[in-house]
């Protein structure tokens, strides 16, 4: 729980309104909140719902203060407003330290005094968990890892040899960081021979890997994800990838290896960014695209179809396989109109 006055303070946001002693139990979208609950507007399609919410309170921008019939917080970015309110009433889970009776710690480990680590984990020879750290249920540590002070790793997280984690970093369910690259070289018999992959995964402070995302290791240098990363769920980085920092990343985004992804940079879901390209500081990438060459400008880029009624892309579809056979037409066209301008 929090008061009004506590939540403005917290979000930097003004109250327009209601009394700031007023308790607030918790958050709730617009058309969902009832009494004592906290909501916010921060995209203009769920607008229609402002005169009518029953919440006590409402974090949105100046220009929608005159459509809200309740209290208001008003806020230039309602959403960076709303991320920090809504921090005030996240269950935090308890600290703990210590290892658990099933974790398996090899002897050259090293483990500071606060560290957690839970229920049948492994810890490997010369691994270092540094202070503050959560090792959660099923968790691995490689040989000579790394996981740095307060990073929470929250269950059934692989950290393979010789990968080092940055401070605070949040790792969720199921994430492999430091597995070997897809490096495969083609013998003269057909045969696929494995390439070794011999580098590691360097990642910085505050960085957050989401559930089942992987993050290969080099094959001569490190893998790096510079500080303050965020990487939604499943998403796939491929050796050599280096992502700049503060960078955004949506599920399902997968990077070949070795591009370079710059600072400040938004990959919408499912992008796809083919291997030893570079993109540029602040980039944003729409969903669906795939980044077939270097960007080297920052802006936001686009590629794809959005989806249609069956029956329109059937026809579109028709008409892209004729492209090649109109443009040859149309070429031939203009030079007959070209020759018979220059017989005038």
């Amino acid at each position: 729980m929090a008061t009004l006055g506590e939540i403005a303070a917290v979000s930097g946001a003004r109250l327009h309104g209601g009394d700031p002693a007023m308790i607030i139990t918790g958050v709730a979208s617009l058309d969902h909140a009832g009494v004592g609950q906290l909501s916010f507007l921060t995209h203009p399609r769920y607008r229609h719902f402002l005169p009518l919410t029953r919440a006590a309170a409402v974090i949105l921008s100046p220009g929608d203060l005159t459509a809200c019939s309740a209290p208001a917080l008003v806020a230039d970015n309602p959403h960076i407003a709303y991320a920090r309110a809504a921090a005030l009433f996240e269950s935090v889970a308890e600290s703990r330290c210590g290892l658990h009776a099933t974790a398996w710690v090899h002897p050259t480990a090293q483990i500071a005094a606060d560290a957690w680590i839970g229920p049948h984990c492994v810890v490997e020879a010369g691994a270092i968990i540094e202070a503050g750290v959560s090792v959660g249920p099923h968790c691995v540590i490689g040989e000579q890892a790394i996981v740095g002070e307060a990073s929470r790793l929250v269950a059934r997280v692989t950290v393979c040899r010789r990968v080092r984690l940055g401070r605070r970093a949040l790792v969720h369910p199921g994430a492999v960081i430091g597995s070997d690259g897809f490096g495969l070289a083609l013998a003269q018999d057909g045969r696929w021979l494995k390439v070794p992959q011999l580098g590691s995964v360097w990642v910085g402070d505050d960085v957050e890997i989401g559930a089942n995302t992987t993050i290969d290791r080099g094959a001569l240098e490190d893998t790096v994800i510079e500080d303050g990363v965020k990487l939604d769920n499943q998403i796939q980085v491929a050796h050599n990838v280096h992502i700049g920092a503060h960078s955004a990343l949506a599920g399902c985004v997968g990077i070949a290896g070795s591009a370079r992804i710059g600072r400040h940079c938004m990959l919408g879901g499912g992008v796809g960014v083919a291997g030893h390209l570079t993109i540029a500081d602040r980039v944003q990438v729409t969903g669906m695209s795939l980044v077939a060459q270097s960007i080297t400008q920052s802006g936001v880029y686009s590629s794809g179809l959005a989806v249609e009624p069956n029956r329109l892309w059937n026809k579109i579809s028709a008409r892209l396989r004729r492209l090649d056979e109109l443009f040859r037409r149309l070429t031939a066209l203009e030079k007959t109109i070209k020759r018979q301008d220059g017989s005038v």
